[in-house]
C-alpha cells in the first residue's frame, strides 16, 4: 500500500537540497549490493536527520539498524563539534559498506560501529544520548525502546522508523508496529508525535 502518491515522493525529492554525488553512489551500490535496498532512508529523510540533529546540537547520537550507513552519514553530518554517532547492527557486508563510506566522505572520525545483536550491544552502553535513532528489526522495537530510553538525554529525541509500516498499521490483526506505536502513546514518561516522512517516524520526547 502506497499512503502517499508517488508523485508527491518524486516532488518533495525534487524540493530537497541534495545531499551530494557521494549519496547517490551510495544509493546506487545499496540498490546494486542488497536484498532489501528500501531499508535505506534515502535523501529526503537522510536530510531531515542531518537538519534534526544540527538544529538541536546534537553531541551524542545512537543508532540503531546501520545498514549501509546512509542514516549514519546523514546523522554525522549534522553533529556538533566533537559529536560522535554510535551505530548497531548485526550484519557485517553491510556495516562493512557503511565504513567504507564514512571513509571517503571524512566522516569516519565520527561514527563508530558496534556489530553484534542489538540488545546485547545495548547493554554495553551508557547515555545520555542526545538524538536515538531506532531503524532495525521491528518485533524488537518494544525491547529496544524500553532499553535506549533511560539513556535518551531529558532534552533529547527518540526517533522510531516505519512507524506506518507501509500501511499495515492500518490492517486489522498482529503487527510490531501497531503495538508498539501504541504503547508509546499510552507511556505517560513520554510524549510523541507521529510524521509522515516516507514510511513514518514516531518522534518521542520525555516529559
Amino acid at each position: 500500500m502506497n499512503l502517499i502518491d508517488p508523485r508527491v515522493d518524486e516532488y518533495a525529492e525534487a524540493h530537497t537540497t541534495l545531499s551530494g554525488e557521494l549519496y547517490e553512489r551510495l544509493a546506487a551500490e545499496t540498490r546494486e549490493k542488497t536484498t532489501a535496498p528500501q531499508m535505506m532512508v534515502g535523501e529526503v529523510e537522510g536530510r531531515f536527520l542531518e537538519f534534526l540533529a544540527r538544529s538541536t546540537g546534537a553531541k551524542r547520537v545512537l543508532e540503531l539498524g546501520t545498514f549501509t550507513g546512509y542514516s549514519s552519514l546523514s546523522l554525522a553530518r549534522g553533529l556538533a563539534e566533537g559529536g560522535r554517532v554510535v551505530t548497531c547492527d548485526v550484519n557485517e557486508t553491510t556495516t562493512a559498506i557503511a565504513r567504507r563510506y564514512a571513509e571517503e566522505a571524512g566522516l569516519a572520525d565520527r561514527i563508530e560501529y558496534r556489530l553484534g545483536p542489538g540488545l546485547e550491544t545495548l547493554a554495553d552502553l551508557e547515555g545520555p544520548f542526545d538524538l536515538i535513532f531506532v531503524d532495525a528489526d521491528k518485533e524488537n522495537y518494544l525491547n529496544y525502546y524500553e532499553a535506549v530510553l533511560p539513556m535518551l538525554a531529558p532534552d533529547g529525541l527518540l526517533l522510531a522508523d516505519n512507524a506506518l509500516r507501509n500501511g499495515r498499521v492500518l490492517e486489522d490483526g498482529e503487527e510490531p508496529m501497531k503495538t508498539f506505536n501504541d504503547h508509546v502513546l499510552a507511556d505517560e514518561r513520554v510524549e510523541c508525535v507521529l510524521l509522515t516522512v516516507r514510511d513514518g517516524i514516531l518522534l518521542v520526547r520525555k516529559r
